[in-house]
């Protein structure tokens, strides 16, 4: 089949999620290396050079300056993360991590490793989706229409409060928290000696040539694409100054369509490395978690296909298709029903085989 004929059936897909009337701007790129196809489709009020937030994709990113730094020598991903911060972050919250992990009575938070942040298998509270003792998650007080920042100190306090859930690198167990990010925040920051906005510009913007993707830092800033949550406009331009390495970064299709095969195929760390970081856990079905990515794995009898790589609760999506080697990035830009990326992909990924 023609490569033109493929992007016709890969614009068709975007128009057919677009059908759905609270979708009113979807962006996607597609590229398969070994048909050479590399195609970027848009509808609504989305162009295909759209800045939009990439939310959790943000992980991603960070989990490849962690690993550009493990390779330079700057720390290990079995590093403690009391050594690594060695009490960088004292006196920020209440003692800064003192007592962060705490499950009757034991204090165990000097057994978390930079790996069981990356892994999300450090059971820690998740700051953004746990339930506080005295009210609401941060997640329902932001898509009730209430904007708020927060500091990574002040998400720290808020893990603190929730209560750990196990004991750091459980056998079996994982728990997707955002916190294990905020705090891998903390340590390239340590480490780097600089902020958190600055290393993703170091260690990824300027290597990959990227012009038009950054950290989230100014509230003000109306450039990226405005979120939406069902059939309304969600702007929570704080939040997402607080979210930073969790879920802060602001991108386009093509830029993170860069990104997602430079970690894929080795060009911003080792490409070996991929294969050591497989080591998955049960999020939820059919969601699973490695070593600073996840993975999708809906049973091929249901019509799924093996996805790696990372979603946001915005809509947004950078993953590889192992199976066939197809890359899909994009969003669909609306928080609610965030099964509907994982289909738009689904068919996306189908459409270019």
């Amino acid at each position: 089949m023609s490569i033109a004929r493929v992007e016709d059936r890969l614009q068709a897909v975007v128009e057919r999620a677009g059908r759905d009337r609270q979708l009113t701007g979807i962006v996607a790129a597609v590229e398969h290396p070994a048909s050479r196809l590399a195609w970027t489709g848009a509808h609504g009020e989305c162009r295909p050079d759209t800045e939009f937030f990439v939310a959790s994709t943000t992980k991603l990113h960070t989990t490849a300056i962690v690993l550009r730094l493990a390779e330079r020598g700057m720390l290990r991903l079995d590093d403690r993360l009391v050594d690594v911060l060695d009490g960088s972050v004292d006196g920020a919250v209440g003692g800064g991590i003192d007592r962060l992990h705490v499950i009757s009575g034991v204090d165990r938070t000097h057994e978390i490793t930079v790996r069981h942040l990356m892994s999300q298998t450090s059971g820690l509270a998740d700051y953004f989706q746990g339930t506080l003792p005295d009210g609401p998650s941060l997640e329902r007080t932001l898509t009730s229409g209430i904007d708020r920042g927060w500091t990574a100190a002040e998400s720290i306090e808020l893990a603190r409060r929730i209560g750990a859930a196990f004991p750091p690198g459980h056998r079996r167990k994982a728990l997707y928290s955002d916190t294990n990010y905020q705090l891998l925040g903390m340590v390239i920051e340590t480490v780097l000696g600089a902020p958190y906005a600055e290393a993703v510009q170091r260690e990824i913007a300027e290597p990959l040539g990227l012009t038009h993707t950054r950290v989230y830092t100014d509230p003000t800033d109306t450039s990226p694409l405005p979120l939406r949550y069902g059939d309304r406009a969600l702007p929570i331009p704080m939040a997402m100054v607080g979210f930073g390495p969790d879920g802060g970064i602001v991108s386009t299709a093509g830029e993170l369509m860069t990104f997602v095969r430079a970690f894929f195929e080795g060009g911003l760390f080792e490409r070996g490395t991929i294969g050591q970081l497989q080591d998955y856990r049960r999020i939820f079905f059919p969601l699973q978690y490695g070593v600073g990515f996840a993975r999708f794995a809906m049973p091929r009898l249901l019509g799924g296909e093996e996805l790696i790589g990372h979603s946001g609760l915005s809509g947004a999506f950078a993953f590889l298709a192992p199976g066939p080697g197809v890359y899909v990035t994009g969003t669909v830009n609306n928080i609610a029903k965030p099964g509907r990326p994982f289909r738009l992909m689904q068919r996306l990924v189908r459409a270019a085989r």
